[in-house]
């Protein structure tokens, strides 16, 4: 799983961050968070694209509240959300091949292991909006809390029994189907 490490900057030196360096620092983090609020390859390039030049745009009125990556999350899916309000916000894409970063299995074990996952992915995805969203932003952002709780603007008591019913439901649904 690919992470990306927070840009060294203070609060003097984030506006005069380029565009490629906030796209190559955070440009995986924020099609990721947008791929899995919008379930299409598609919607996800196109809010990523949106998020950083809104984001390029309002650096200036960055406040240093949050960290950029949190920041850049926050544009994410505030544009996610407006996007589902719109009229073609009615596609599902399924996930694609889940890719494996171990290179010592035989092509069998990795098959099966990438079937393994994606179908794990799959039950995640079926979670309804409010727990598959703070179990995604836990599994691939590695959020704090406290970050999660400024992120989706609700308590960090909320944050925890979301995790955990979110973490319980997909415990409950895998001893279902035997995984």
């Amino acid at each position: 799983m690919n992470r990306s490490n927070e840009l060294p900057y203070n609060m003097t030196c984030v506006p005069s961050i380029s565009l490629r360096e906030m796209m190559e620092t955070y440009g995986s983090d924020v099609w990721n968070y947008a791929f899995f609020l919008t379930r299409s390859r598609e919607q996800a390039s196109d809010i990523s694209q949106e998020v950083f030049l809104k984001a390029y745009k309002s650096i200036g009125k960055y406040r240093g509240q949050a960290t950029l990556k949190t920041w850049l999350l926050t544009i994410t899916r505030n544009t996610a959300f407006s996007l589902r309000k719109s009229s073609f916000w009615r596609r599902f894409t399924p996930l694609g091949s889940h890719q494996d970063q171990g290179g010592t299995l035989s092509a069998e074990q990795e098959a099966i292991g990438n079937q393994y996952a994606n179908h794990i992915w799959e039950i995640i995805m079926e979670l309804p909006d409010k727990y598959r969203e703070v179990l995604v932003l836990d599994i691939q952002q590695d959020l704090s809390v406290a970050e999660l709780s400024a992120l989706l603007g609700i308590a960090q008591g909320t944050v925890k029994s979301r995790l955990g019913r979110a973490r319980m439901k997909v415990r409950t649904a895998m001893k279902e189907e035997d995984l």
